[in-house]
């Protein structure tokens, strides 16, 4: 018989007791709060994904950096692009039904194969990825739908943490409340990066084969959606044999997926990519190849066009980050006012230095500079270059509308001639001293070779702006007034430049142009086009109309001339400025357009630092000013700035159709002349010769030349007459260039 023992029972000490206590109602407090925790994050889960919109899928729309294009009319008159503007990321949104129907297909079969059944979340996807990525290195990456991706394009969250997964299930469930699932798709493949720069399926069909996402095949599109999700390694510029490993496997997901058929995915895969980096893309597409080169740096035009643009929506009350951020940024439409035809001229005549005089130099800084600008009767600039050689940097020195320089002579007509003629103080013939004035106690100014004229000595208008004398427009200066003068050019003619009326209302600035500051060939060209279109100034602009991302035009150029001098006046200016390219001492003669008529005026500054010509067709108006970028004496033979005129724009002319200045007005009228007296031709007169008078102020007839002398000015009455002066025939140089004295401001001549 076995023996029993016995055994005791242990029993728990007070002490340990008090802490088994502590421990279990610490417990039961944790579990009570991660409870708590639990049910609230699940409330603000509900709330969150079942609450009021979180994103806005409209105003990331507006707001995304978009890409802005500028267009340019071509031969058809229907808007090409010409170029693109865009800052950090290249987009152009595209709706869906403007894609490929491939490409919405190639991105769900390797992205979200359930994207069209799952409700934003792939749970099993998800939690399956999360798992994964923190087994294998801490990351959270994997698992997400295509609507979470969209989010995280849009928000800019791109940290691998769990707190960003979270917040992206939560946001997509949200979202998929409000939006339909194309519309989640359209946001996203306008969002998402495909290396290049290439924000969007759009610039990456024009990237990689230089097509519009509407016209990519089925193999296109599936090279384009694997570069997603590696951009570096599959970017078929750079990775052309990754690329087509990946798009087969692509298309092998869509074929598991029945979204294409067998027949489709033999097709696909045995079809040849070529990228627009490939020898015959580029041989096929040369035109607009050299096109997309050319446009890294942007042409002059393009550069003024940006500017304008940036300047009209500052006025409009944008500030300067706001209108560059919408230049760059804000996928705007700008339908731009440039004759392609004449800018190509025009900048390949300019980047080869065409008729240039040949130079040898140390510095480019002693290279010889030139700037041009065309335009037409309305204020279109056509064409427009501001600088000599090759263009190297966006936005530089466009000399066309930056460099401000003495005009010259080439003032003169603006200055002087018209508002004489207008003011009813001169006709074409009225004869005027060739006499310097007394100005600071000094006789001022001479002609060509300091030539100082005589006080007995009168030539006529016509004559004074063909040749280009000083002396003449001084006197005529005196007779107006400084101010008539200065208002007229800046008021009617808008030269903006000759902004300091302090120093502007001076003989030297206004009748010789010898302003301290001066002009550009912008404003010289839309002030001489008032001598070619009836006397109207127009405000030059460089673009039609700009719209924003949804199409809507929030800027618009629709020019009205402002009527600044009479068709009357306009038309005999026109008339009398045609003598200085085909009168025999005119200072632009051999500068003519070929197989058009031509007017305009030339310029010559003090020390021979400026060159100038404007001259204008029936067709164009345009304004050459040719130099150094600083105050340097041409030394080149002849004008350069007519050469380069000429050159350019018999190139611009060139089988353009005959064509005539309008007339404008029926106020005008052809007479016969006595070059002695300037008045209307007798009988008696032994020379005479025509000119164009406003019917409004006809001279009296000559009275003199039979024996009857007389000594009084130009009128409209019978009995006036004009003193007798000179042959006009005598001969002198084209141009004239003198210094002024000391007490006069520097003064340019001719």
């Amino acid at each position: 018989m076995r023996k029993k023992t016995r055994t005791t029972k242990k029993t728990m000490s007070p002490k340990k007791k008090k802490i088994l206590r502590i421990l279990l109602a610490i417990a039961f407090t944790g579990i009570m709060t991660c409870a708590i925790i639990c049910v609230n994050i699940l409330g603000n889960m509900i709330s969150i994904a079942n609450g009021e919109k979180i994103i806005d899928l409209e105003f990331y729309k507006e707001n995304q950096d978009q890409t802005t294009i500028i267009y340019a009319k071509n031969e058809e008159d229907k808007f090409i692009e010409l170029t693109k503007l865009h800052g950090e990321e290249n987009r152009v949104w595209v709706d869906m039904e403007n894609m490929s129907e491939w490409m919405p297909k190639a991105f769900v079969a390797i992205e979200d194969s359930r994207f069209y059944t799952h409700k934003g979340v792939d749970w099993f996807s998800s939690t399956f990825g999360i798992i994964r990525s923190i087994v294998a290195d801490g990351d959270i990456r994997g698992g997400s739908t295509i609507t979470m991706q969209l989010i995280k394009n849009l928000t800019g969250e791109k940290g691998l943490t769990l707190n960003r997964k979270f917040n992206e299930i939560l946001y997509a469930l949200n979202m998929e409340k409000y939006y339909e699932k194309d519309e989640l798709l359209e946001a996203y493949l306008n969002t998402i990066y495909l290396s290049h720069n290439c924000y969007g399926v759009q610039t990456a069909a024009e990237t990689y084969f230089g097509k519009d996402v509407a016209d990519l095949n089925l193999a296109e599109c599936a090279s384009i959606a694997v570069i997603t999700q590696e951009p570096a390694a599959r970017d078929p510029l750079w990775k052309p044999e990754a690329n087509k490993s990946r798009q087969e496997w692509c298309l092998g997901k869509m074929l598991e997926a029945e979204m294409i058929t067998q027949e489709q995915y033999d097709e696909a895969v045995a079809y040849e990519l070529i990228f627009t980096n490939d020898d015959r893309y580029i041989a096929e597409h040369e035109e607009s190849v050299e096109k997309a080169t050319d446009n890294e740096i942007q042409s002059y035009y393009v550069d003024y066009v940006i500017s304008s643009v940036i300047r009209d929506l500052k006025e409009q009350g944008y500030s300067n980050y706001e209108a560059n951020k919408m230049i760059y940024s804000g996928g705007l439409r700008i339908y731009s006012a440039v004759d392609t035809r004449v800018q190509n001229i025009l900048e390949d005549v300019y980047v080869h230095r065409t008729n240039f005089p040949t130079q040898r130099v140390s510095n480019v800084k002693d290279m010889y500079q030139s700037a041009m600008t065309i335009m037409d009767y309305s204020g279109r600039i056509v064409a427009m270059v501001g600088g000599a050689g090759e263009k190297t940097e966006n936005r530089s020195n466009n000399r066309a509308v930056s460099a401000v320089r003495q005009p010259g002579s080439s003032i003169k007509p603006l200055t002087i001639y018209a508002p004489a003629i207008e003011e009813d103080i001169i006709t074409w013939s009225s004869k005027i001293k060739n006499y310097g004035i007394t100005w600071k106690g000094r006789r001022w100014p001479t002609n060509y070779g300091g030539d100082p004229g005589s006080p007995n000595s009168y030539i006529t208008a016509q004559y004074a702006v063909a040749i280009s004398y000083n002396t003449v427009p001084a006197q005529l200066l005196m007779m107006m007034g400084f101010d008539l003068s200065y208002d007229y050019l800046t008021e009617k003619f808008h030269i903006t430049t000759y902004n300091d009326k302090e120093d502007s209302v001076s003989p030297s600035a206004l009748a010789t142009g010898g302003s301290t500051g001066g002009t550009t060939t912008l404003q010289m060209a839309a002030a001489f086009a008032t001598f070619g279109n009836g006397g109207k100034y127009y405000e030059p602009y460089s673009y039609y109309e700009v719209k924003n991302s949804a199409g809507e035009t929030i800027l618009q150029n629709k020019p009205e001339g402002e009527q600044v001098i009479s068709p009357e006046t306009s038309f005999v200016m026109n008339q009398m400025l045609q003598t200085v390219y085909y009168g025999s001492m005119g200072t632009a003669r051999g500068y003519s357009v070929k197989g058009f008529t031509t007017f305009g005026k030339t310029g010559t500054t003090t020390s021979n630092n400026d060159r100038w010509c404007v001259g204008g067709t029936p067709y164009y108006i345009s304004a050459v000013w040719f130099g150094y970028d600083y105050n340097k004496s041409i030394t080149a033979s002849g004008n350069p700035a007519g050469l380069i005129f000429q050159t350019v724009m018999n190139r611009v002319h060139k089988n353009l159709a005959d064509k005539s200045f309008e007339k404008y007005t029926n106020k005008v009228a052809k007479k016969t002349y006595c070059m002695e007296t300037g008045l209307l031709a007798s009988d008696q007169c032994p020379k005479v010769a025509s000119g164009w008078y406003k019917t409004s102020m006809i001279p009296a007839t000559c009275k003199s030349c039979n024996g009857e002398v007389v000594e009084s000015t130009t009128g409209t009455g019978d009995e006036s007459t004009t003193a007798p002066t000179p042959n006009e025939s005598t001969t002198l140089p084209p141009e004239t260039t003198q210094a002024p004295p000391p007490e006069v401001p520097e003064t340019p001549a001719a």
